[in-house]
């Protein structure tokens, strides 16, 4: 997430979330007994980021990560969100965040094959909110 999830997020200001890219790549393992062997591959399809604050955010992809070369102001092209209202009156001071990653397995052995969908990981995280007052003088 930018910010982390150290440091608060700020109330009307866009979050962008992305997961690891090295995570977001198919993976492969075989399974071998005697007499038969079977290879199972997982492929990512898409995650969902439940925000903690009644939203969700379903993203296509891995998320595009955060740069400098981006303003600070600038909203994620493909997986972002903005929170409305502090975390101050949630447990702990913050939002819980859950992001899950849907996978398809396909699969071959033994003269066979298929595909398992929608097979999920998680991960969840606290995240701060926190909100900014102006006092515009003259």
């Amino acid at each position: 997430m930018n910010p982390d999830e150290k440091h608060a997020q700020l109330v009307r200001v866009p979050t962008w979330m992305w997961l690891d890219r090295a995570m977001w790549q198919p993976v492969t393992e075989t399974a071998k007994v005697p007499g038969l062997t079977v290879t199972a591959t997982a492929i990512p399809q898409r995650a969902t980021w439940v925000m903690g604050d009644g939203k969700t955010v379903a993203c296509e992809g891995a998320g595009t990560p955060y740069s400098a070369k981006y303003a600070a102001d600038s909203a994620s092209p493909d997986c972002g969100h903005t929170y409305l209202r502090s975390s101050a009156r949630q447990p702990d001071e913050a939002y819980t965040v859950l992001v899950t990653v849907f996978w398809d397995v396909t699969w071959h052995g033994g003269g066979e094959q298929g595909v398992v969908p929608g097979l999920q990981s998680q991960a969840e995280a606290p995240v701060r909110v926190a909100e900014a007052q102006a006092l515009v003088r003259s």
